[in-house]
């Protein structure tokens, strides 16, 4: 996609796959994102209708794939669910 495309305005980095040698520990940030929609009567197709956001940066939020999420992000989703971010996201214990 182009830089000037206004639907990368939702795009989330994806985290390293477990081939990236990467230093950093893995986030603990879970995304409740399935069961916000599924309590909403909305799907993924429908969010990413309503917010532009592509259905590829979707999935990756949706399945913990994300590495970061732009606030401008989680802001269409908020407006367009009715969640909040607490509702959205939550924190593993760590270990």
């Amino acid at each position: 996609m182009a830089s000037s495309d206004p639907r990368r305005r939702g795009a989330v980095d994806p985290a390293p796959s477990d081939d990236d040698a990467s230093p950093s520990t893995p986030h603990r940030i879970v995304c409740h994102l399935d069961a916000v929609l599924r309590a909403r009567g909305m799907t993924l197709t429908e969010l990413s209708a309503r917010t532009g956001i592509t259905m590829a940066n979707l999935s990756i939020l949706k399945n913990d794939r994300a590495k970061a999420i732009r606030f401008t992000t989680l802001t269409l989703i908020c407006d367009a669910t009715g969640a909040t971010p607490q509702e959205l996201f939550s924190i593993r214990p760590a270990r």
